[in-house]
């Protein structure tokens, strides 16, 4: 069991580490300021460049590469030519051209047509805006999960959720600002939510399990009052001011000390936003069974408490990588997320979240028209489809395509760093001016260029 420690036991515990001189600078603050004076709190809220039309963004992650033909843009000549070999000069699969094994039906007013993979998410298509010429650098996982959520297809780079918080902060103190709900780990892993050369404070928060007892270890001190717990937390956060002092610009000493400030906040909130038994029962049957619909749910549940970004990942591997048994793959991923997908959708726009929710779905990259074997289709990052809803997005439209075939984007082309200047753009940011000084140049999520898809705007 742990015992309470005092302000003497604490101060003679880490004398010698701070020196006399560091005790009597110290005891000299402490009369001066009161006990609760702590850092500067990088993840206050903060102004925006301009009003934005979001406030919070989800990310619904399909890892692995979901078939653009097969799911948001159908191709009636790739149908007709079936069987046929042409060279597409994919870089990639050699095979013939291959016809969608999925039917497609028009929905919403403006009759989008939508696989017959996604019912549901077809039920909702009038708040949503399907960008079908997405393209992006290369046809590889890693460096097309990083381009995806970092914006460079290098590790190391800060992800999407950290330049939000950077530049916007949060709006629940009790609670991270940027949430990653992801079982297992991708290919890449945390270099997919880190925040790179930025304060260490906005790094994304990574859960696994989302059973409410056990999605944060240690969560519960039982063996303390909350009272003493701030006395100590209070204390530590004196004898780290006066480290920090010592030592400028230390983003980890920055980083520790705001992690123990909202790791003791956390504790009056966080259980609470996992607990989904606090959901009707029906709600819960809305969104489905698995981690996947769970996460849905969840992610809802944080941004209606201020959480800044979440990002749902759909399995820890590459689930959508459908090399063979294309059909088979897709059918039983679709099914899994489908549902779940179309139900955060009207959950958001039942409780007046959704105008203020940017909700993003898609792969790293799209795949080819081209038959893998028999029956699958190989990596493709010149044509892909993600689509976007909520958060000053205008809802039944498509835009953008590909070519004949689905294999290439050829007329209103979206890269990644245009899909990530136009959702700053929206939460009211200028990628150009939300930069961070770092090795001598200043860095942006946009890298060199990006340019805001205005067209898809509301």
């Amino acid at each position: 069991m742990t015992l309470p420690v005092s302000r003497r036991q604490m101060l003679a515990r880490t004398g010698t580490g701070l020196g006399l001189l560091g005790l009597a600078a110290l005891a000299e603050r402490s009369a001066a300021a009161p006990a609760s004076a702590a850092p500067a709190n990088p993840l206050a809220p903060r102004v925006a460049h301009f009003p934005a039309k979001a406030k919070h963004v989800i990310h619904l992650f399909m890892n692995g590469g979901p078939s653009q033909v097969d799911t948001f843009d159908p191709k009636p000549e790739l149908t007709k030519r079936h069987g046929e070999k042409i060279d597409l000069n994919t870089g990639r699969s050699k095979g013939a051209l291959m016809k969608s094994p999925f039917s497609f039906k028009k929905y919403g007013q403006a009759g989008i047509d939508v696989s017959e993979l996604f019912p549901e998410v077809g039920g909702c298509i009038d708040d949503i805006c399907v960008i079908r010429s997405m393209h992006t650098n290369v046809p590889n996982h890693e460096p097309g999960l990083l381009l995806m959520t970092c914006g460079h297809n290098q590790a190391t780079r800060p992800s999407m959720g950290s330049w939000l918080t950077y530049g916007l902060g949060t709006e629940n103190q009790n609670l991270p600002g940027f949430v990653v709900l992801c079982p297992g780990k991708p290919v890449v892993g945390p270099a997919l939510w880190n925040s790179g050369f930025l304060p260490g404070v906005f790094q994304g928060c990574h859960i696994q399990n989302l059973d409410p007892k056990k999605v944060i270890d240690h969560i519960r001190n039982t063996d303390v009052s909350s009272g003493t717990q701030r006395e100590q937390l209070d204390l530590l956060n004196q004898l780290n001011g006066l480290h920090k002092e010592r030592r400028a610009n230390d983003d980890q000493l920055d980083a520790r000390i705001q992690s123990l400030e909202i790791a003791y906040r956390m504790q009056t909130e966080a259980t609470d936003a996992f607990d989904l038994a606090k959901e009707p029962a029906k709600l819960r049957d809305r969104y489905g069974k698995g981690y996947f619909a769970d996460a849905c749910l969840t992610a809802r549940r944080l941004v209606e408490r201020g959480v800044r970004m979440v990002q749902v990942f759909y399995g820890g591997g590459q689930p959508w990588d459908d090399h063979g048994e294309v059909e088979k793959g897709h059918r039983t991923k679709a099914k899994d997320t489908d549902k779940a997908a179309a139900a955060l959708l009207r959950d958001l726009k039942d409780k007046g979240l959704l105008d203020e929710t940017l909700v993003l779905w898609g792969g790293e990259f799209g795949r080819t028209p081209t038959s893998e074997g028999q029956n699958g289709r190989d990596h493709n990052s010149k044509g892909f489809t993600v689509w976007m809803a909520g958060g000053g997005i205008k809802g039944g439209m498509t835009y953008g395509s590909t070519d004949e075939f689905g294999c290439a984007a050829v007329d209103k082309k979206v890269h990644v760093h245009d899909l990530h200047a136009t959702i700053l753009h929206l939460m009211g940011l200028d990628h150009e001016k939300l930069t961070y000084r770092y090795s001598g140049r200043d860095f942006r999520l946009t890298d060199v260029s990006g340019t805001v898809v205005k067209d898809i705007l509301a």
